[in-house]
């Protein structure tokens, strides 16, 4: 399957599709995108395959005859995919398993002559690169000090980078299938194996330098080994978010896990919720290296990135063919939320007033009610938001938001706080937050209370421009004990925006028990 079409060559009118083939040790990836003007691209499918291409690999020195046929098996399949969907350029590639195995060249050729696929077999620091141009599309790391670690089959890829600076870059035979297969070989594995396994990594990572460094704020992980761990947490903790991506798992949380599955057998951990069974044979090998790479870069918080290799190719490919800029500038979670507010066609001017008002009010109750400055910016998310379910239909728009902002792709934003803000522009009108709806029932203790502090204020502030008009200029926020009262500053008649004040402060006085008040005074 050839690279049939450049971005010179786009039929006009058409965007362009492409797909990045990820040929690892464990398991094949294929991402399939569409270029598309506000993102660089969106995703239209991503395949997997468990392949288990370097079973054996570390005795025999080569891939096996039925490894090499499940791979071509799982190629074709993709092939099928990527054609089906239009996608005219494609980048393949292998990493570690292809890059050491001793038949390689008779591997490529094999897949060459049943798929038409040109493999390129990349290093340990293309893995590495591709890994972190996937980090800097999903996370705001501009101004951050942070490691990557993309955990594979046969190796793992670690960065340690100052924003856009990467200053090291590490790859070690270290993956999660080379580990398992060297080390661990008892159900459950018994003790001295697993201190074997540690003392192994603890070396490797030694003689390497990692640990040398000076602290990082957190750990960005990829790779089947991260996203498992970030499912078993979230179930853990009786989270249901639509996704893994972003997540955010405490290093204590990584170490009660894996002591939990240690004691288990295969079969039993099979049955761990929000694990793959398939991994069940490797995710301690997996997990004993992020507990250590969690140790050596001295931070305690691992966050998910599901997206990796594949979607660098993905970065990397539009880069190349002049379809992303070289340099993409820095991201920002405010830049994301206006883009995907204005795809869902929103009401900017009225979604402006109401947040300017929104967080005007909750700077007036925020130092006495313990709200922080990640909450306002919630706060300012769910205002913007709020009504984007208009673009559905008007009826029941508000619970149109809730769904629309939940699955959005907002840059910045964790699953957990994408489901608050989602949750913001569900309450801004109509019920009040119920234990009965499976959207807020959801939420810890500590999250429905917010829900009900930040959608009071935003409940407020809609009501405080009902007619959509702007007609409020300003707001005077004056909290005294148990009193909140607003003076509305506007020309011409308010009363309408008095009404709607009133009637929609009800959340907001339940919630912080404050006596809410209001009236006018003429602008100046």
């Amino acid at each position: 399957m050839k690279d049939s079409q450049t971005s010179q060559g786009l039929t006009i009118g058409t965007l362009p599709r492409l797909a990045a083939i990820d040929i690892g040790t464990n398991s094949f990836r294929c991402l399939i995108a569409e270029v598309d003007p506000q993102e660089g691209f969106r995703i239209l499918d991503d395949e997997k395959a468990q392949v288990r291409l370097g079973e054996g690999l570390n005795q025999t020195g080569e891939i096996s005859p039925a490894a090499q046929q499940r791979a071509i098996e799982a190629l074709q399949r993709m092939c099928g995919i990527v054609t089906g969907l239009g996608a005219t350029m494609v980048e393949v590639v292998a990493t570690s398993a292809v890059r050491k195995a001793s038949n390689r060249k008779e591997f490529l050729a094999a897949v060459k002559q049943a798929t038409d696929l040109d493999i390129r077999v990349i290093d340990g620091e293309i893995e590495a690169e591709l890994a972190t141009l996937s980090v800097h599309h999903n996370f705001a790391m501009d101004k951050q000090r942070f490691a990557v670690a993309d955990i594979g089959g046969g190796s793992v890829e670690i960065v340690i980078a100052s924003g856009r600076h990467t200053e090291t870059v590490t790859s070690l035979e270290l993956g999660a299938v080379f580990l398992t297969e060297k080390f661990i070989h008892n159900d459950p594995p018994i003790e001295q194996e697993l201190k074997l396994l540690r003392k192994h990594i603890r070396k490797a990572l030694k003689k390497a330098g990692i640990g040398k460094e000076l602290p990082v704020s957190s750990l960005i992980g990829s790779g089947g080994t991260m996203t498992n761990i970030g499912a078993m947490v979230m179930a853990m903790r009786g989270e249901q978010y639509e996704t893994v991506h972003r997540y955010e798992v405490l290093h204590s949380e990584v170490i009660h896990l894996l002591a939990m599955l240690t004691r288990k057998k295969q079969k039993d951990r099979q049955n761990i919720p929000g694990l793959s069974p398939e991994r069940a044979d490797i995710i301690l090998a997996g997990m004993i290296l992020t507990d250590e790479l969690l140790r050596k870069t001295h931070t305690n918080l691992l966050r998910i990135n599901a997206k990796g290799i594949r979607e660098g190719l993905i970065l990397q490919s539009l880069q190349k063919r002049g379809l992303l800029p070289e340099n993409d500038q820095p991201r920002d979670w405010r830049s994301s939320v206006l883009e995907f507010a204005r795809s869902c066609r929103f009401d900017e001017q009225h979604a402006t007033q109401v947040t300017r008002l929104a967080l005007k009010i909750f700077d007036t109750l925020a130092e006495t009610n313990g709200l922080n400055q990640r909450d306002r910016e919630l706060l300012e998310a769910g205002s913007l938001l709020h009504d984007i379910g208009y673009f559905i239909s008007y009826h029941q728009h508000h619970k149109h938001s809730y769904h629309l902002a939940r699955h959005a792709n907002l840059f910045g934003f964790t699953p957990r706080e994408r489901e608050i803000i989602a949750n913001l522009a569900r309450y801004h009108r109509k019920a009040l937050p119920k234990k009965s709806h499976e959207s807020f029932a959801t939420l810890s203790k500590e999250d429905k209370l917010l829900v009900c502090q930040l959608g009071g204020i935003l409940r407020l502030a809609d009501g405080l421009d009902r007619r959509r008009n702007r007609q409020v200029s300003g707001i005077s926020c004056r909290l005294k004990k148990k009193q909140l009262h607003l003076t509305l500053i506007g020309s011409g008649d308010l009363s309408v925006e008095l009404y709607g004040a009133r009637s929609k402060a009800d959340l907001l006085e339940s919630t912080f028990d404050y006596h809410f008040s209001a009236t006018t005074e003429e602008e100046k």
